[in-house]
Order: structure tokens, then sequence, then C-alpha cells
């Protein structure tokens, strides 16, 4: 029934004039959800966490169809990779045989042509091996493509999932309520808004794994280019290498003509002393120099506590061994490229060491922005940040600080100790197989330090060329034993 006032005493309201009721009998107090800015929030948390925790997606049909596509391929390379490496050895084992006969004419030619002979087998290795990065990359490429589209219609998705729930913000739990007869339906209506909050987290996380996914594969893809390029750089000094091994050997030849007598004069002439040995100037990877002697000592007090030998571990930290990548010039929070060149604005990774290296430096005390490290390579998504003359990342450092310190008694142990560095050297090359082991299992351990779980691709080139100067520091270690 309407309210109606039938005439005011006072003369003031007219006749039939509706008023509002002055008491409200039906008043409740109405608790709202605010949907929206609950969304929004568990939006920006999900996002915050999921970084945090690197949320991983599995993967999806489409990438492994992807990966498939060019498995038979890769596999056809790797046989031929590992038949190649097997002839590569073969060579390696007659050169030591050679030295272990002595230093003769005949032998000295020998090695000559078995050295032009592997050099000639690694530049079809590396040959290979760029083959096979070249369809990785290809294959990379692809599941970049078909990523950044997932996360398109992901972005979608969740884009009409927000919608909805900005639709239904106005509606609070007691309107629902009201609006639904029945208790059940009720219940149902508060499920549906249940599993539509639900399916919004769950499109999130999916969403930041993708996008995890995305920046890992891009980082991928830089690490797959720099591979190609030095291998290219390397396969041209392997070339540059053959050419004069040719000529040492002709010059070899028609200086002595043929005489052991005129070869032995030259040994005598040309050999080292263990005097100069001694006096001369061992490059550290990481910056930094000693003399070969100080060197010696600590690479002997490595091979002691791990078994490496001493040779290798100062061949893995002659600056030398490095294929020319940068170190220790950069700011760990600062990429000189950016934004010219890359996409990342640190040397170091955000996420993985960061926050260990800044941990490091406080231990150390020392102060993180005058503490420089390896600069990133110029590309895309390619980071730096490794430290010190052993070169480690600090999520690697880490691994195997406690165990560094325990040996060395330096604790906390440092990456710019050089006692450390040896140690820390000597350790991952023992983990990689190493510790008295072939030619070739140094060669595998040679390529992991340097390369991580892309060591294949290393193998001919930086891990042939490490185990390469570990022979000629060996006879350095033998001249100074006699």
């Amino acid at each position: 029934m309407k309210k109606w006032l039938l005439i005011d005493i006072n003369g003031k309201k007219s006749c039939n004039q509706k008023i509002s009721s002055q008491i409200n009998l039906n008043y409740h107090k109405v608790i709202r959800i605010p949907i929206k800015k609950i969304a929004t929030i568990l939006l920006v948390l999900l996002v915050v966490a999921t970084f945090v925790f690197r949320l991983v997606v599995a993967p999806t049909s489409g990438d492994a169809q992807a990966a498939q596509g060019s498995i038979e391929e890769r596999k056809a390379l790797e046989a031929q990779l590992t038949q190649l490496e097997k002839q590569i050895d073969d060579y390696d084992n007659k050169v030591q045989e050679y030295k272990k006969q002595g230093n003769t004419l005949k032998s000295e030619i020998k090695k000559y042509t078995d050295k032009i002979a592997k050099l000639n087998l690694q530049i079809k290795a590396i040959t290979l091996t760029i083959q096979k990065l070249s369809k990785e990359i290809n294959l990379t490429s692809e599941q970049i493509t078909v990523t950044q589209g997932k996360i398109i219609d992901k972005k979608k998705i969740i884009g009409g999932i927000l919608q909805s729930m900005y639709q239904n913000s106005n509606q609070d739990t007691i309107t629902i309520f009201l609006t639904n007869h029945k208790i059940s339906d009720f219940f149902n209506e508060m499920s549906r808004l249940t599993s539509v909050q639900d399916k919004l987290r769950s499109n999130v996380e999916e969403l930041t794994g993708l996008n995890i996914k995305l920046f890992d594969q891009k980082e991928n893809l830089a690490l797959q280019k720099e591979d190609t390029m030095s291998l290219i750089q390397y396969q041209q000094g392997q070339k540059i290498s053959i050419q004069q091994t040719k000529k040492e050997k002709d010059n070899l030849l028609k200086i002595t003509k043929g005489k052991e007598s005129e070869y032995k004069k030259i040994l005598i002439d040309t050999q080292k002393t263990a005097v100069q040995i001694r006096s001369r100037l061992f490059e550290l990877v990481g910056g930094g120099a000693l003399k070969f002697e100080e060197a010696y000592q600590l690479a002997k007090f490595a091979e002691a506590k791990t078994g490496v030998r001493a040779a290798l571990i100062l061949a893995v930290l002659d600056r030398e061994s490095a294929l020319g990548k940068n170190v220790g010039k950069c700011r760990y929070d600062v990429n000189p490229y950016y934004s010219a060149r890359a996409s990342n604005k640190t040397a170091m990774n955000p996420t993985r060491d960061i926050p260990i290296f800044l941990e490091i430096v406080k231990e150390l005390n020392m102060n993180p922005d005058t503490t420089l490290v390896s600069c990133p390579i110029p590309s895309d998504g390619s980071y730096g940040g490794a430290m010190g003359p052993a070169q480690f990342i600090p999520s690697t450092w880490i691994r195997f600080k406690d165990e560094i310190a325990s040996i060395t008694s330096n604790s906390p142990a440092s990456p710019w100790n050089n006692m450390d560095a040896f140690i820390a050297t000597a350790l991952y090359l023992k983990g990689a197989g190493a510790a008295g082991g072939s030619i070739y299992a140094e060669k595998v351990a040679a390529a992991k330090y340097y390369a991580g779980s892309r060591w294949s691709s290393y193998l001919s080139s930086y891990g042939s060329r490490v185990v390469e100067r570990a022979q000629q520091f060996q006879q350095d270690i033998n001249t100074l034993n006699a």
C-alpha cells in the first residue's frame, strides 16, 4: 500500500502527495564482498608468488611435437660426433706414446703428422657441432613462437575471467541469497563464484609459468648463438694451427736434414730450463698473475686433496684457455650493453645469482659496487657474473663453499682467494669425472667446467684446447721435478 498525506495542518503539504517511509522496517546490514578488489589483489599476489618460487609448467603436446621434429637428425649428428671424438682420442693417445719413447726426430715428426690429422678431425667435429647447434637454434626459435602464442591466448582467457568477475562485483552475499529461491541454488551460485576465482588463479599460475619458460627459452637461444659464434672463431684458429704445424714440421726437416744428431742439438738449445719456468708468470683467468712455480704449488695442493691432475687445474685456470671470454670487468647490477644490444639490465642473473652474490660479499666484508665480475655476452638474455680466478657464478660457488673452507681452512672461503679458487676448480673437475681419468674424461670435465649442460658443444674446442694446454704444463712440471 502506498502512503499518502490527507492534509497538512500547517497547509504546507498538498493533498495526495506521496511521502517516503519514515522508518524502514525491512532494513538490514549489508555486508559487501569486494570481488573486484579481491580479484586484483589475488592477481598481483599470484604473479609475485609464482615468480619467487618459479612455478614450472609441464611441457605441452605442442612443445613435444616441435622437439620431435628434428630428433632423428640430431641423433645422427651426435653419432657422427661420437665417432670423430673416438678418432681424435686415438691420436691423443698416440702422441702420448711418442712422448714416452723419448725425444727423437722420428717421434717428433710423427707427433707433427698426428697433430695435423687430429686438427683436421677437430675441424670436422666442430662443423658437425655447428650444424647440430643450427638445428637447435631453429627448434628453440619455433618453441619461442609457440610459447608467445600461448601467452597471448592465456592473457585473453584471464581478461575474460576478470571481466566476468567485474560484472558480478556488485553482488553481495545477501543479494545472491535473496535472488535464489532455493538454498541449493544459492550454494551453486557461490560455488560458481569460487570456481571462477580458482580458474583465475590457475590461469595466472600458467601465465606466469609461460613467461618464465619464455625467458628461459630466450636465454637458451642466446647461449646457442654464442656457442655457434665461439665455435666458428675456434674453427678458424684450428685452420691456422694446421698451417703453422705444417710449417714447423717442414722447417724441422729442413734444418735437421733428417739427421737425429742435428735434432738433438736443436732440442738442447730450445728446451727451457727449470729456472726460466719458475720465473715465468702464470696468468689467471679471473685476473691477476702468479709466478708459475707458485701456481704449480697451489695446483699440486689441490691435486693431493682431489686427485685431479695439477696440469689440468693449471690449464683450466690459465687465461689462454678461456677462448677470449670477458672476465672481471663489470658491475653485478649493470649490463654495459643494455639497451642497445641486450634485454637483460644486469650483468648477473637477478633471481638466480644476485641475492647469493650479495650474501657472499657481505660475509667477506666486500663492497658489491666495487667488486667486479665477468660481463654478459652482448646478446639478448645471456648473463655473466662469474667471480674470481675460478670464474664461478654465485649459485655454483655456494654449492662448494663449505667443502672449500674445510680443505683450505679459510672460513669463509672466498672466490677471490687464489688457494680457494684452485680448490674450487679441482672440486668441480673432480665432480665432472676428471680425477684419475683418461684424456677423454679430462676433456669432458673441462668442457663441463666451461659450458655446464652445453658441454657437448665444446668437447672438440674448449675441451681439446684445455687438454693440449695441460700437456704443455705437464712438460714444465716434469722439468721442475727432474
